[in-house]
Parts: C-alpha cells; sequence; structure tokens
C-alpha cells in the first residue's frame, strides 16, 4: 500500500483496473443471467410463434452485450499491463537508488 501513495500514476492505474474490471463482472453476470433465461428449444407450432420472438430477441440481446464485454476485456487487461509495467519499474527504480 505504501507503493501505492508513493506513486501517483500507480494509484491512477489501480483505481481505472478496478473499475473497468468491476463493469466487466457485471456485464458478465448480467449476459449469464440472460443466457439462463434462454431455452434451446425448437418451436415448431404457429400458436407458439410469440415464444420464438422473444428467444430470438434475446438472442440478439447476448450477441449484441457480448462487442463491450470484449472491449472491456482488453482494456482490463491493458490496464492491469499499465499496473504491473509501473509497478515494475517503481521497484527498479527503487533498487537502483540504493
Amino acid at each position: 500500500m505504501e507503493v501505492l501513495r508513493g506513486n501517483p500514476l500507480l494509484l491512477g492505474f489501480v483505481i481505472a483496473w478496478a473499475a473497468v474490471t468491476a463493469a466487466l463482472l457485471l456485464m458478465l453476470l448480467y449476459r449469464m443471467t440472460m443466457e439462463s433465461h434462454e431455452d434451446d428449444q425448437v418451436f415448431l407450432d404457429p400458436a407458439q410463434d410469440r415464444m420464438a420472438k422473444e428467444q430470438k430477441a434475446l438472442v440478439a440481446r447476448i450477441e449484441r452485450i457480448n462487442k463491450p464485454i470484449r472491449g472491456l476485456v482488453v482494456a482490463s487487461s491493458l490496464f492491469f499491463l499499465c499496473v504491473a509495467g509501473t509497478w515494475l519499474y517503481d521497484v527498479y527504480q527503487h533498487l537502483n537508488s540504493h
């Protein structure tokens, strides 16, 4: 924790990484909730057209949410690499100053 207080850039990266990762987890939970309502059924009866349309709409929503999830995975990974790189640079600077 002392390292975070000494470097505001590292603290900023940690906060950004935590926020993006939290958003990613929420989006994954939301997608999992939608997927749990998805049925693997074939609707052959014309009377069940409404149910088939609802399932198609649900699948379309699940597909739409995948793109933002991929973006959040990339952003979270990049912020994690920034955190690791900044921390390693601080360690290297600290070792060379002694």
